[in-house]
């Protein structure tokens, strides 16, 4: 008896939840719609662009200014809130490129049979943060705080890529670092032709430059900004590293790239 009696309350909160979720919706529309625009934008340019009925954004604007979601300027025009923000906040305070990796990769195992790394650049040195060892045997260890040469590392060929040319520039001005083998890129000229190339394939590689016998190929990590913040690399031995597979691996490296940037708030191409 008592279950029939609570049943109409019990469906007028399940009414409830079921109209608050299109306002939710609603509400993220226009907080993404204000955000992306390059332009600022009234009330009636947010209501056409979103198919708002208008007594609904009427409302919904004014419950988004009392929340400090949205803030009206004296033009009429509205602009993101400081709400928001603290949101923003939070989450990129929580946001650690270390962690992200080392939680990555704890669960993905589609290098498991190659060295990985995880570095970022410093001057004109890469700094490996990060590291998981193959069983393979490489002739060459990689330690956390280990310093290379940026110009020689995949990772740091990487980074560099994705610096002005002024600021590469500024970088080297004191020098270029000795080679390290008779492979390695020997001046900031040769470098800075091989970069471009680089930069637009997505994925860089050491062939050689840092350890004869060895291959490494490198992706940048990027944070919700878009910037370069890291790189990592697999490494393999020169033996392996036919065309094909340093295509298909390149590939791959980048694309595992771009999906841990996802995880660090990037959501560009």
């Amino acid at each position: 008896m008592s279950r029939q009696l609570n049943a109409p309350a019990e469906a007028d909160r399940d009414q409830s939840a079921a109209d608050t979720v299109p306002a939710l919706r609603r509400t993220v529309m226009v907080l993404d719609l204000i955000a992306g625009s390059p332009a600022p934008m009234t009330a009636a340019d947010i209501t056409r662009a979103l198919k708002l009925p208008k007594s609904t954004a009427h409302g919904l604007f004014a419950v988004m200014q009392e929340l400090n979601l949205l803030v009206k300027k004296s033009d009429g025009t509205f602009r993101l809130g400081p709400h928001p923000l603290r949101w923003a906040n939070s989450f990129l305070s929580e946001l650690d490129v270390l962690t992200v990796f080392r939680a990555y990769f704890a669960k993905d195992t589609a290098f498991a049979s190659y060295t990985l790394t995880l570095t970022v650049l410093d001057g004109q040195e890469v700094v490996y943060i990060g590291c998981r060892n193959s069983d393979q045997p490489l002739g060459h260890t990689f330690r956390l705080g280990m310093r290379l040469p940026a110009p020689f590392t995949a990772t740091g060929k990487m980074l560099l890529s994705q610096l002005p040319p002024e600021e590469l520039q500024r970088l080297f001005a004191d020098g270029f670092p000795e080679p390290m083998t008779p492979r390695s890129v020997t001046s900031l000229a040769a470098l800075q032709r091989e970069l471009p190339a680089t930069a637009a394939r997505g994925y860089s590689i050491d062939d050689g430059q840092i350890r004869e016998g060895m291959v490494c190929l490198g992706a940048a990590l990027r944070d919700h900004s878009g910037q370069a913040v890291a790189g990592i690399a697999i490494s393999l031995l020169s033996s392996e590293a036919t065309a094909e597979t340093i295509a298909g691996l390149g590939i791959r490296i980048r694309t595992t790239a771009e999906d841990v940037s996802r995880h660090l708030g990037h959501h560009g191409g």
